[in-house]
C-alpha cells in the first residue's frame, strides 16, 4: 500500500514559525542566495564589482546591493550578469551556496531581515571578509537555537489553541470528510477480504501484516504513550490493561504508517496527524462501503440512531458519533455538531458545520471552554449514565435536536452528543421527545452569572479556592512527539527487541 502524499490534511496552519533555511519564498528564488552565487562566479573569474558593473551597464554600488541580496535583479539584469560571468542562468538561480562561508553568510542575513530578530536586541552584524568563518558560524548557531527555543515557547496553550482552531475550520470546509483517508481505509479492509459486520482483532492482526508489522501485546506501554511502534523491527506495541479497544488503539498506530506520517515539524502538525489517525481508525473500523447504505435506509426510514451504529459495527458511542459526522453531509445531506465535554461542562472535542454557536475566546478556540448549562451535553449528566437523552434546544441561532450520552471514563465522565438543526431532526430516532430548554448564551444571564438575589445575598460571604489547572499555564511538553518522554520509550522499545542483551547498561 503505497502513496505520493504523505499529508492527507491540508493543513499548513498560519502560526507555524518560518524556518530560517527555506530556500524560496513565494514560489521566487532567495535573492541573498542569488546574490552570493553571483558574488562567487565573479571572484571566481578575478573581475572587480566595477569590471562586472560596467559590462552589464549597471553602477558597482548597485551592483553590489544585488550581490548582498538587498536588491533583487530584473530578469534581463539576470541574464546579463550571467552572460558577464560566463554561466548559464540556472546556475544563478537554483543550487545551494557554492562555499560553506556562502551558505552561513545566506543563513545569517536571512535571519537579519526575519520579522522577530529586531525584538531580539541584537545589533546586525556585517558579514565583510573581516569577520571570521568560526565567528560567523557561532553566531548562526547561536541565533538558530535562539529561534528554536523561541518556537518551544510559542506552543503555549494559546498556540495550540489557534492551531485547533485553524484545524477545525479545515475540517469544517471539508464537511469533516477526507476522500483520501476513505480510499486508504477501503483499501486495507479489501485487502483482509472483509465482509459486513464488525472488524475482528485478527482481521486487525492480518491489517497490520499487510503492511509489513506485527502487532505484539504486553503488560504495558511507557505511561506517556498510547502505543509504540518499532519502525527498525516493524513492530507495534499495544497495552494489555486499559485500552478502551486495541482494534483502534492498533489502527491509529497502523495509519501513521499508511498514511506516510513524518515526525511533526510543529505541535499543529502533531494535531493535524492525530485528527488523521482518529479518522483512519474510525473508517476502518466503520466502513464507508457498507456504513452508508446501513444509514441511508436508517434515514429512508426516519429512524437513524448513533446507538444502532455503535451496535452494528462493536465500536464506542464516540467512534460512532465521530463516523456519523465523517459521512452525514456527503451521503446524508445532514448538517451535523458533536461534542466531548467533561462533567463540569468543558469542552474537549467539537465539530460543527449546522451553523450551532459553539462557546469560544476571541481566538475563535473552543476547546476549554464552558458549555450553557442548558444543552443537551451538560443536561444529560442528570440522567443515570450510560442512558440516551434527547433534548431541543432553543438558541439565538434556532433550535436544535441533540441526543446524547455519558460514559466513564478512566479521566472521569464525559458526555458525547451530536445533534442537527430542528429541520432536519425528522430523519432522526429521538426526534419525539418533550424534553425542551432554553439557552440564552454567550449572555452571562444565561447560565454563567449568578441569580440577582442569590447574589445579593451571599455577597461578601463566600471565598472558594479554585482548582488551578496547570496546563493552562504550562507550555506544550516540548519534543518531536509532545508529552512523550522519549527516554522511557527508547529504553523499551531496546527492551522488547529481538536479541537484545543491554538491561544491565540502560540501568545504569
Amino acid at each position: 500500500m503505497t502513496s505520493s502524499h504523505a499529508r492527507v490534511l491540508p493543513f499548513r496552519p498560519s502560526t507555524r514559525l518560518e524556518g530560517v533555511g527555506d530556500e524560496t519564498r513565494a514560489g521566487q528564488a532567495d535573492p541573498v542566495a542569488v546574490g552570493r552565487r553571483i558574488r562567487h562566479h565573479r571572484r571566481r573569474r578575478g573581475l572587480t564589482l566595477a569590471d562586472v558593473a560596467t559590462e552589464v551597464g549597471l553602477s558597482p554600488s548597485a551592483l553590489s546591493l544585488i550581490e548582498n541580496g538587498r536588491r533583487e535583479p530584473r530578469v534581463s539584469t539576470l541574464g546579463a550578469l550571467a552572460a558577464a560571468l560566463g554561466v548559464d542562468t540556472a546556475a544563478l538561480l537554483s543550487g545551494g551556496p557554492p562555499t560553506r562561508r556562502d551558505a552561513l553568510e545566506v543563513r545569517w542575513e536571512r535571519a537579519q531581515r526575519s520579522e522577530g530578530f529586531a525584538t531580539l536586541g541584537i545589533p546586525p552584524v556585517r558579514t565583510g571578509a573581516g569577520l571570521p568563518d568560526d565567528a560567523l558560524e557561532a553566531l548562526v548557531g547561536l541565533y538558530e537555537t535562539v529561534v528554536g527555543l523561541q518556537q518551544q515557547r510559542a506552543a503555549t496553550p494559546e498556540f495550540a489553541r489557534l492551531a485547533n482552531a485553524e484545524l477545525r475550520a479545515l475540517m469544517r470546509e471539508a464537511d469533516n470528510y477526507f476522500p483520501e483517508i476513505e480510499a486508504r481505509a477501503a483499501e486495507l479492509v479489501r485487502a483482509v477480504e472483509h465482509g459486513h459486520g464488525p472488524i475482528t482483532r485478527e482481521a486487525v492482526n492480518r491489517m497490520a501484516r499487510h503492511v509489513g508489522f506485527e502487532l505484539q501485546v504486553v503488560p504495558d506501554v511507557p505511561a506517556s504513550t498510547r502505543t509504540v511502534t518499532d519502525l527498525e523491527h516493524r513492530r507495534i506495541y499495544l497495552p494489555a490493561r486499559g485500552a478502551h479497544d486495541t482494534r483502534a488503539a492498533a489502527l491509529q498506530a497502523l495509519a501513521h504508517v499508511v498514511l506516510e506520517h513524518e515526525p511533526p515539524r510543529d505541535y499543529a502538525e502533531f494535531l493535524a496527524q492525530r485528527v488523521e489517525i482518529n479518522y483512519f481508525a474510525a473508517a476502518v473500523l466503520v466502513p464507508e462501503l457498507t456504513a452508508v447504505p446501513f444509514l441511508q435506509r436508517a434515514k429512508a426510514e426516519r429512524d437513524i440512531a448513533l446507538e444502532d451504529l455503535r451496535d452494528a459495527y462493536g465500536v464506542s458511542y464516540e467512534t460512532a458519533a465521530h463516523r456519523f459526522c465523517n459521512l452525514a453531509t456527503r451521503h446524508l445531506d445532514l448538517r451535523v455538531h458533536f461534542m466531548r465535554i467533561s462533567a463540569d461542562g468543558v469542552i474537549y472535542k467539537a465539530y460543527e458545520n449546522d451553523g450551532v454557536r459553539f462557546p469560544m475566546d476571541a481566538s475563535g478556540a473552543i476547546e476549554g471552554a464552558r458549555v450553557c448549562r442548558a444543552w443537551t451535553a451538560r443536561v444529560v449528566f442528570e440522567q443515570p449514565v450510560g442512558s440516551a437523552y434527547a433534548q431541543y434546544t432553543d438558541t439565538g441561532r434556532g433550535t436544535f435536536w441533540c441526543t446524547a450520552v455519558a460514559e466513564h471514563t478512566p479521566a472521569g465522565v464525559f458526555s458525547v452528543s451530536l445533534g442537527v438543526p430542528f429541520e432536519q431532526v425528522r430523519w432522526m430516532r429521538g426526534r419525539e421527545t418533550t424534553q425542551r430548554r432554553v439557552s440564552r448564551c454567550p449572555d452571562p444571564r444565561c447560565c454563567t452569572q449568578p441569580p440577582a438575589e442569590l447574589a445579593r445575598q451571599w455577597a461578601g460571604k463566600v471565598w472558594p479556592s479554585a482548582r488551578a489547572h496547570s496546563h493552562l499555564l504550562a507550555v506544550m511538553p516540548p519534543g518531536v512527539f509532545p508529552g512523550v518522554d522519549d527516554t522511557e520509550v527508547l529504553r523499551f522499545v531496546a527492551e522488547q527487541a529481538p536479541g537484545w542483551e543491554g538491561a544491565e547498561d540502560l540501568a545504569q
